[in-house]
């Protein structure tokens, strides 16, 4: 099953290439569906990772989703001094994004689910507030960046479901997803 999952990661990440050198940028929509398969496939994470790393400007969304692999790369590696290694790089690289395009929800929402999700005795979770902020400023604004209604109803569920926001941002949030249903 694995080998079946890698193959198609593969052949997928074979035609974003191909549309790379098409397009000034990757197509982000398999993007995120590889960064699926990512969480779990140190080989799809590694392919991915240096397919991104390799283009020429890239974009603060490109970066954010660069960072985003090597805190996958942190998860899926077994040794600790690489864990923290990489996750530093993912932190560094995380802030050139957020300084390229610093109102992308997109960009805010991968860092906050990444710092989400690490453990908070590595102190790799000093964003969380004010992503989790610019994220519903740039909601209520209807300034969704780089992410369509799919992802955009992806980010306020789990901002929902993380319970990392005040009621009040609560129900502001069920009002934007009520509104996007």
């Amino acid at each position: 099953m694995n080998n079946r999952i890698y193959f198609i990661a593969s052949i997928i990440l074979m035609l974003l290439v191909t549309q790379q050198s098409r397009a000034d940028e990757p197509n982000l929509r398999h993007i995120r569906n590889l960064l699926v398969v990512c969480m779990n496939s140190s080989k799809t994470t590694d392919s991915l990772y240096k397919s991104l790393a390799v283009i020429k400007n890239p974009t603060g969304v490109i970066k954010a989703y660069i960072a985003t692999l090597s805190a996958c790369k942190a998860k899926l590696s077994w040794n600790p001094y690489m864990k923290v290694k990489h996750l530093n790089n993912a932190e560094a690289t995380y802030k050139t994004a957020v300084s390229a395009d610093p109102h992308n929800i997109e960009i805010r929402f991968l860092r906050f689910s990444v710092e989400h999700n690490v453990p908070g005795f590595l102190g790799f979770n000093k964003d969380l507030v004010t992503d989790r902020d610019e994220i519903i400023t740039q909601l209520d604004k209807k300034n969704y960046g780089t992410g369509d209604k799919d992802l955009t109803v992806a980010i306020i569920k789990f901002l929902l479901n993380s319970k990392r926001c005040t009621p009040a941002q609560n129900d502001d949030l069920n009002k934007h997803l009520a509104e996007l249903k």
